[in-house]
């Protein structure tokens, strides 16, 4: 079997950032999905469960009820390998395309008080394993380090 589009990234260059992960054609549309890498892979340590957990379930609602983005998400959630999340968007997009949107889902993160969206028994299969605290910080460190003063090396994956 031929190794998968995302196999074929260079992990050990691989630095935290906003990156085009692949574009898919469907139809007459293409689906854009994109690599929100937040840590560096095989260098920081992972993120746990719980605080991707409290992530997916806050920037999903942001995601979907966002004015101009909320139509064309098609999905936001976690890497297996919890460095980051993935984006699919309807549309053909560009990495830059979407960094207000990010700063925007982030600081959205960052600032939340209150109940997680979703986080009940009737609504999650896990709602135990969330880590608000955690993911504000996350979300935090991710504005600060690479968002607000996203360098063009963290918009495309590198060689």
């Amino acid at each position: 079997m031929e190794k998968i589009t995302s196999f074929t990234i260079d992990h050990i260059k691989l630095q935290p950032g906003v990156y085009v992960s692949r574009k898919d054609p469907v139809g007459d549309q293409v689906i854009t999905t994109f690599d929100i890498r937040m840590t560096s892979p095989n260098e920081e340590p992972v993120m746990n469960t719980a605080e991707l957990h409290a992530m997916e379930h806050l920037a999903a609602t942001f995601l979907r009820n966002h004015k101009e983005f909320g139509p064309k998400v098609i999905y936001w959630g976690p890497m297996g390998c919890r460095t980051g999340n993935y984006l699919l968007l309807n549309g053909d997009y560009e990495s830059r395309d979407i960094v207000p949107l990010m700063i925007e889902m982030f600081e959205f993160i960052r600032d939340f008080e209150g109940e997680i969206p979703g986080a009940s028994a009737k609504d999650c299969g896990n709602y135990l394993d969330m880590n608000l605290g955690m993911a504000k910080y996350l979300a935090k460190k991710f504005l600060d380090e690479v968002l607000y003063d996203i360098k063009p090396d963290r918009l495309v994956y590198p060689e």
